[in-house]
C-alpha cells in the first residue's frame, strides 16, 4: 500500500484525483492538506469533506493550509471552468462533518509513517510553509509528486505558465530546492490525459461506488468548459489524476532527470524550465519530469479504478 498524504484545491480535476485515491486498492489516504487554489481554503475544506463523506471515509482527517499565496497577492479563482463552488453542477450539502486537524498534523504524520509519500496536486504553497517550519522532517520524505509546471508547451494560465507554479512561483521554487526528490507531472503529459464524455458515461454504467453519479456529472461539466477553450478536444485533460496514475505507475513512464526552476517575476511568472540540450543528468538532479505514457494505459488504468468498490 502506498501511503499517501495528498495537498489539494478542489477544484474539479483536484476532486477526480481525490476520488482516484479513495478508490485505488493501492493507496492509503492519510490525510487531505486543503488550500486556496481552484477555490477557496474554506471551499476547498468544504468539497474534500463532502467527497470523504460520500466515501464514508470521515476518519481521514482533513487538513488546512494555505489561504493566500507566499507574496500576499489576491488569488483568482476560475468558476468558469470549476463552477461557483469548485465541483462543477454539485453543490456540497451544509454542515457536513469534518474530521480537522491542525497543521501540525502535517509533520505527525510524517513521523509515524516514515514511508510516506506526499503529492501535490494544488498550489505548492502549502507544502512550501511545511518545509520553512519543519525543514528535517520534511526531508525525510522520499518522494513528493508534483502536478506543475510546462515543458516544450504552452502553459494553461498564461502562454508560458501552468495555473499551480503560476499560483505561488516562490512556493514553487522553495518545494524545488529542499525536497529531496520530486517527480513533476507537467502540462506536456497531463494535457494528454483526456477523459472523454464516453469514458465518463461507461464509468456511471458499470460503477459500483457512491461517487458513479458525481464523476460524469463533474467531467461533463468540465468537458462543457475544455470545449469553449479547445474545440478541437474531445473531453477535459484530468491534470491531477494523472499525477497520481504517475505515482502507481511511474514504470510505465518516460521521464527524465533534471533540476528544474521557476520564473518568479514579470511576464514569464510561473515559467518552469531546465537545460534539456543534452540527455545527461547534471550533477545532483533531484527532479524527475514525466515527457511522455501510454494514453490507453492511462484511460484503462482511470476507468478501472474509478468504477472499482471501495475496499
Amino acid at each position: 500500500m502506498r501511503k499517501l498524504l495528498l495537498f489539494a484545491d478542489p477544484g474539479i480535476d483536484d476532486s477526480l484525483a481525490i476520488i482516484y485515491a479513495l478508490l485505488h486498492p493501492d493507496i492509503d489516504v492519510l490525510g487531505v492538506v486543503t488550500s486556496f487554489g481552484n477555490v477557496s481554503k474554506q471551499q476547498a475544506t468544504e468539497n474534500t469533506a463532502y467527497l470523504l463523506e460520500l466515501a464514508g471515509r470521515q476518519d481521514i482527517p482533513v487538513i488546512e493550509g494555505a489561504t493566500f499565496p507566499l507574496s500576499g497577492e489576491l488569488s483568482v479563482y476560475y468558476p468558469e471552468i470549476h463552477g461557483a463552488e469548485g465541483l462543477g453542477p454539485i453543490r456540497p450539502p451544509k454542515g457536513v462533518r469534518v474530521n480537522l486537524k491542525r497543521f501540525s498534523h502535517v509533520f505527525e504524520l510524517i513521523e509515524k509513517h516514515p514511508d510516506l509519500t506526499i503529492a501535490d496536486i494544488g498550489r505548492p504553497t502549502s507544502l512550501a510553509h511545511a518545509f520553512n517550519l519543519n525543514l528535517e522532517r520534511l526531508q525525510k520524505v522520499t518522494d513528493i509528486y508534483s502536478m506543475g509546471g510546462a515543458f516544450f508547451v504552452p502553459g494553461n494560465v498564461t502562454a508560458l505558465a501552468e495555473a499551480n507554479y503560476h499560483g505561488d512561483p516562490v512556493a514553487a521554487n522553495v518545494v524545488l530546492q529542499y525536497a529531496k526528490s520530486v517527480h513533476i507531472a507537467p502540462l506536456n503529459v497531463t494535457d494528454r490525459a483526456i477523459v472523454t464524455r464516453e469514458a465518463a458515461a461507461h464509468i456511471e454504467s458499470i460503477s459500483k461506488n457512491p461517487f458513479k453519479d458525481l464523476i460524469p456529472a463533474v467531467t461533463n461539466y468540465y468537458a462543457a468548459a475544455y470545449a469553449k477553450l479547445r474545440p478541437h478536444q474531445n473531453g477535459p485533460s484530468i491534470h491531477d489524476a494523472f499525477a497520481l496514475y504517475y505515482m502507481m505507475n511511474q514504470e510505465k513512464i518516460y521521464s527524465v532527470k533534471k533540476t528544474v526552476s521557476v520564473c518568479v517575476l514579470g511576464d514569464a511568472r510561473g515559467m518552469s524550465f531546465t537545460d534539456f540540450r543534452n540527455h545527461l543528468t547534471p550533477p545532483g538532479a533531484k527532479h524527475t519530469i514525466a515527457l511522455n505514457f501510454n494514453y490507453q494505459d492511462f484511460l484503462t488504468d482511470f476507468i478501472k479504478v474509478m468504477s472499482s468498490e471501495i475496499s
